[in-house]
């Protein structure tokens, strides 16, 4: 028990366990080795809500080091997706925000805004590592939740950027904790203009902002972006810095 709760503590091990039983033919003590060598120690929340499906499949190849894969012939790649679900703690899904009715013409003159999420209605996502992406329909007097876009699959594909941000292209903004330089050209390529917040924050208070602005004297980029068409959005401001990724 002593050692146990040195690696973790009990929601993890929750966590771990409801996650071991989707995976058929793997226990609970084999998921955690794979953690442990993944993750290392401690193990945590924070650390559990940043696992791939990819770390799993390697992982659980060839559990405690030998070469026995009769396991892996009932193992798909909806186990591993569900795995992880749970080990990010999307099995209690009662804390994310409800979408919003909303219908194309509602809003005019509105944009639509992506934000980096990984835990309810809290803006606290890096692009290239975030559970979701919380879309919101924003105008100067109204914003609406429209959407919660899973970044599930992009771990799977053969360019996690260019996915992610093709799960957002019909957004104009995108606000982010940090994202790479090569992240910010694909999402600017898609037409949609990176903003990176040095400090995570709800996204009611990202959006109050933004509406704060839009009710104000908007800066050139954000005045295109009402203006103009998507085309016209997809250029790179050289004076943005972002971080490797």
């Amino acid at each position: 028990m002593n050692a146990t709760a040195a690696i973790m503590d009990r929601d993890v091990a929750l966590r771990i366990g409801l996650a071991a039983r989707v995976l058929p033919d793997i226990n609970a003590q084999q998921l955690v080795e794979v953690l442990l060598d993944k993750l290392g120690a401690p193990l945590t929340e924070e650390k559990l809500s940043l696992v791939t499906v990819t770390q799993l499949k390697t992982g659980l190849a060839s559990p405690d080091g030998e070469e026995d894969t009769e396991h892996l012939d009932t193992l798909t790649i909806p186990h591993y997706k569900e795995a992880v679900r749970i080990l990010w703690g999307e099995v209690a899904r009662d804390d994310l925000p409800k979408p919003q009715d909303w219908r194309e013409g509602d809003m005019p003159g509105s944009i639509r805004v992506a934000i980096a999420s990984n835990t309810g209605a809290e803006m606290d996502g890096h692009f290239g590592s975030c559970q979701r992406y919380l879309i919101y329909q924003v105008g100067k007097d109204e914003a609406r939740l429209i959407d919660l876009r899973s970044s599930e699959g992009a771990d799977e594909s053969d360019d996690r950027n260019r996915f992610r941000a093709e799960l957002i292209k019909d957004c104009q903004i995108l606000y982010v904790v940090s994202i790479g330089g090569p992240a910010a050209a694909k999402v600017i390529k898609a037409g949609i203009y990176p903003m990176k917040l040095a400090e995570e924050s709800s996204a009611h208070e990202v959006i109050i902002k933004l509406q704060t602005i839009l009710n104000g004297h908007p800066p050139p980029w954000l005045a295109k972006i009402m203006g103009e068409t998507p085309a016209t959005r997809r250029r790179f401001n050289s004076e943005e810095s972002w971080d490797d990724e």
